[in-house]
């Protein structure tokens, strides 16, 4: 069972006590199929993600405080406080690569047949793949606080160095500001289509969002999310970075065959290059760019016209999300623009089909380690 609600527990930041009872009905989904003398040894885990972090600590805590009075009191299941927590964002990017190898029947195999996961969501993107032994050893140590570059995991009977960093502010909405703050000019942004006139709100954060008379212009709004992106700053101090001086896990055979997902996904269906009835599609980072090169030429009413599945609030930043997207596999994270990539929103497992998200890699690593 694969159940998505939305908004998400960051969306009631001024209530915690409703964030928390968002939850019974997915509790409630849990309970239809978990039979009633097995629930009391069910264990119900909650992870938070990018969008809880960036609330803040005091704000974040609240919400799970509640979350956690809601499951003592109401829930049929095995709960302990320290299983309702913020995942950190190399856990959500380890996790995603669990979920997508286990599904893929990797596994138990060696790190080279197994395949890469770039995971774009709103608040952070994560990038996770299996290094071999001796690069781990080579991997940078980080300052007190931060995550680190490795993660030691043992699946099925075989130990995996993965490689695994998240980015956060670098998830599609959370780039969006990022994009806007790098603007140029502060009443107008080339990435934004002509004929819109707006702000965008992120977290605490309020930008102006409007396009300018002469409409999105490709080029330009490229250049802003390289900028935004911070390509060449910091100095790379290792080997090799992607952007942002982040080292970049040194490459190899773990790496070769990438698994891209969420809202890389979603906006390839979106904008008409992928099949949105299709749980896997085969396609080359420049169809990105192909992709925002025709939908940056467009007002507003046309894209509306053009882009019939794309939500009313999303389409004014249409150019800008797959311009971004686009810019981040190819400057960020230096992937080739003519690579074969493969877009996943389920994979096939079986005779059904299993959304590629993180929750269930959650499941199968205590499932693992217990």
């Amino acid at each position: 069972l694969i159940t998505l609600k939305k908004p998400g527990l960051s969306s009631y930041a001024k209530d915690p006590q409703e964030a928390a009872e968002s939850l019974v009905s997915l509790l409630e989904e849990a309970e239809k199929v978990v039979p009633v003398e097995l629930r009391e040894q069910t264990p119900v885990r909650v992870g938070a993600t990018a969008g809880l972090r960036a609330l803040g600590a005091e704000r974040s805590e609240e919400i799970l405080q509640a979350v956690r009075d809601l499951l003592r009191d109401k829930s049929s299941f095995k709960s302990q406080p320290d299983w309702v927590s913020v995942l950190d964002g190399s856990q959500e990017g380890a996790f995603a690569w669990v979920t997508i190898n286990y599904l893929l029947e990797k596994l138990g195999k060696p790190y080279s047949h197994t395949v890469g996961v770039v995971d774009l969501g709103g608040g952070s993107v994560q990038m996770a793949y299996a290094i071999s032994e001796k690069d781990a050893a080579k991997a940078p140590q980080v300052s007190d606080g931060e995550d680190s570059y490795v993660k030691k995991l043992v699946l099925k009977g075989t130990t995996y160095y993965l490689y695994v960093h998240s980015y956060l502010h670098y998830g599609l909405l959370a780039a969006r500001a990022e994009i806007l703050k790098a603007s140029e000019r502060s009443d107008y942004s080339n990435c934004m289509l002509d004929g819109y006139h707006g702000k965008y709100q992120y977290g605490d954060d309020t930008f102006e969002a409007s396009g300018s008379s002469s409409g999105a212009t490709y080029s330009k709004c490229r250049a802003v999310a390289v900028r935004a992106l911070k390509v060449d700053e910091p100095a790379c101090t290792h080997m090799k970075c992607t952007f942002g001086g982040v080292w970049n896990g040194g490459g190899g055979d773990g790496q070769k065959n990438l698994f891209v997902a969420s809202f890389f996904y979603d906006r390839a269906a979106e904008a008409g290059f992928v099949n949105p009835k299709a749980a896997v599609a085969k396609v080359k980072p420049s169809d990105f760019e192909e992709a925002a090169r025709r939908v940056c030429k467009l007002n507003v009413k046309e894209a509306h016209a053009t882009y019939p599945d794309v939500s009313e609030e999303d389409i004014p930043f249409l150019c800008m999300d797959l311009v971004y997207q686009h810019t981040l596999l190819v400057d960020g994270f230096g992937v080739d623009p003519y690579q074969d990539i493969t877009l996943v929103k389920k994979v096939p497992y079986g005779n059904s089909f299993v959304e590629a998200a993180w929750p269930l890699g959650s499941a199968i690593e205590v499932a693992s380690s217990s």
